[in-house]
């Protein structure tokens, strides 16, 4: 009886052709289609009402606003510390120079000791044709010689002065550093929060970003006339800025002459553009314009909204004049210029230029009188 074995065989590798391949390829882009819808849906922002628009874009402002107000106060800082530096190395450079020449003139006297030192003192005497003469001489070396010692102690304690203000240079060096990283961080965020909120207003429409960006006018000319202080000027766009408040029946009066300065710049400044960081004079942020109309009448302001609280004297709501700063949420990040009837001038933020606004239009942190 034959018994036959079965062979068993590799099976032969077919290439993918005809219908196969067809096949194959079909899977593939189903298969990627389908990945790439998932993931299309995975990262597809959801689309946002005009009024989450809005929401979403105050509060970017606000985080801005925040981190603006540090990069000022970074800023300030930084450019005390380069002020301090320049100062060291002026006065170290000073000081250089005087212990150089210091150094020059004890070079002078040792070479001339050396070229004189070859005989000795009694020697010199014994030889000399006029004793009297010489130790008169003498006396008068001695007297040198004291001086140029006192000369030497002096040049010690230059070197060791200079060696001081080199050391605090280098702590001043290190401070300024640190300043300007902080910049750059704040710098970072600012940048980064404008992007954003600039990008949620270009997804709407010309209609709807309007009716995000822009505030309900008050009754212009006539109605803000009565509001405006005395000395206050037109604004330079004709207008008198935006707003809700209700018009004051009667003109409000600054307190004082600078107060009223203030004020009257703050007007000419209407429809100026809100830049972060600036001071104007044709732009500005909102601790900037404040700044700005102060220093026009003459009173120097700090910086930062939260030194400009401090910079005067605090007053409650219910006494405020013309001329007093409002200060808003609860990190002191806004200021405005009080200007009478419920009303401020303000800086807002990017999309709004200098305008007039309640001062109920935020959470009221405090005001302070500083003329």
């Amino acid at each position: 009886m034959t018994v036959q074995v079965a062979t068993h065989r590799r099976p032969r590798h077919r290439s993918l052709g005809g219908n196969t391949a067809r096949t194959a390829a079909t899977l593939a882009l189903a298969g990627a289609a389908t990945a790439t819808a998932f993931e299309g849906v995975g990262h597809a922002e959801p689309q946002l009402t005009p009024a989450q628009v809005r929401t979403r874009v105050d509060t970017l402002y606000r985080e801005a606003e925040n981190a603006t107000e540090k990069y000022n106060g970074a800023k300030e800082k930084a450019d005390a510390a380069q002020r301090r530096l320049n100062t060291l190395h002026d006065e170290t450079a000073r000081r250089q120079d005087r212990l150089n020449t210091a150094r020059d003139a004890l070079g002078t006297y040792a070479a001339a000791q050396y070229r004189d030192g070859s005989i000795s003192p009694t020697w010199q005497l014994a030889l000399s044709s006029d004793p009297d003469r010489y130790l008169d001489g003498a006396a008068l070396a001695e007297r040198v010689g004291d001086q140029q010692t006192g000369a030497v102690s002096r040049v010690r304690t230059q070197l060791r002065e200079i060696e001081q203000l080199r050391g605090a240079a280098r702590v001043e060096l290190k401070s300024l550093r640190a300043r300007q990283a902080e910049l750059k961080r704040q710098k970072k965020t600012v940048t980064t929060k404008l992007h954003e909120a600039q990008r949620l207003l270009n997804r709407l429409t010309p209609r709807e970003r309007k009716q995000v960006t822009h505030t309900a006018p008050t009754h212009a000319g006539r109605a803000t006339t009565a509001a405006r202080p005395v000395g206050a000027h037109t604004p330079r766009n004709g207008t008198a800025g935006t707003g809700t408040a209700k018009t004051p029946a009667a003109p409000a009066v600054a307190t004082g002459s600078r107060a009223a300065a203030a004020v009257a710049y703050a007007y000419r400044k209407l429809g100026s553009p809100y830049v972060w960081g600036a001071t104007g004079p044709h732009a500005f942020d909102c601790s900037g314009l404040v700044q700005a109309a102060y220093r026009s009448a003459g009173i120097s302001l700090p910086r930062t909204t939260y030194a400009q609280i401090n910079a005067g004297r605090r007053v409650s709501r219910s006494q405020l004049r013309p001329g007093d700063l409002v200060f808003f949420y609860s990190g002191v990040s806004h200021v405005g210029l009080y200007i009478g009837g419920g009303k401020m001038i303000h800086a807002p933020n990017p999309s709004a230029p200098v305008r007039i606004a309640p001062i109920s239009q935020m959470p009221f942190a405090g005001a302070t009188r500083v003329a």
